[in-house]
C-alpha cells in the first residue's frame, strides 16, 4: 500500500479560522480522493492543532473514511493524555508519544517532535502568520529539508 503522510504546523492561534478552514478542507478532501492512503500526523499544542483534527475528522466522516488515519504525536505523556487515555484513542486513530523527545525537558522536547514529524512527511501544510516561534522555526526545517509546503495563511 502506498501512504502518503501529511504533517500538520500552526501557530497557537490562528487570525481568519473561517478562510484557514475552506482552503484545509479542500486540501484534505483532495489527498483523500487523489491517495491511496494518507496519515495525517498533528500535535496537540495549541488552536491550530484542535482545529486541524476536527477538520480531518469531519471531512474524513463527510467524504471517506478508509483510506486515512488521523495520528496525534505528543512530545511526552502528558498528565491529560493520562487521565483519558482511552477519549484520546476513540478521537484519534493512533496516539504515538516521541521516544527521543519524551527524554528532553518539555520545551526542546516540542521542537524534536515536530522535527521528527516533518521527517516523515511527505507533505507538510501549515498556517504560519508570522515569521517567527516555534512552528515558523519547523516549516523553515521542512523548507530545508526539501519538503513540499502549503501555507494556509497566504493568498493563493
Amino acid at each position: 500500500m502506498d501512504i502518503f503522510t501529511v504533517a500538520f504546523f500552526g501557530h497557537r492561534y490562528i487570525d481568519n479560522p473561517f478562510r484557514v478552514e475552506r482552503r484545509l478542507e479542500e486540501h484534505i478532501y483532495r489527498l483523500l480522493s487523489e491517495k491511496e492512503y494518507v496519515n495525517f500526523l498533528v500535535g496537540r499544542d495549541g488552536e491550530f492543532d484542535q482545529f486541524v483534527s476536527s477538520t480531518v475528522l469531519r471531512v474524513r466522516k463527510r467524504y471517506k473514511d478508509d483510506n486515512s488515519s488521523l495520528v496525534l504525536i505528543l512530545p511526552y505523556v502528558r498528565a491529560d493524555y493520562m487521565n483519558n487515555e482511552e477519549a484520546y484513542h476513540n478521537y484519534y486513530s493512533n496516539v504515538e508519544i516521541s521516544y527521543k523527545a519524551s527524554k528532553v525537558y518539555p520545551k526542546a522536547a516540542i521542537k524534536i517532535r515536530n522535527r521528527e514529524m516533518v521527517d516523515r512527511a511527505d507533505l507538510i501544510i501549515c498556517c504560519i502568520e508570522r515569521q517567527h516561534g516555534g512552528a515558523w522555526q519547523t516549516v523553515q526545517y521542512a523548507i530545508k529539508q526539501g519538503k513540499s509546503v502549503i501555507n494556509l495563511a497566504e493568498n493563493t
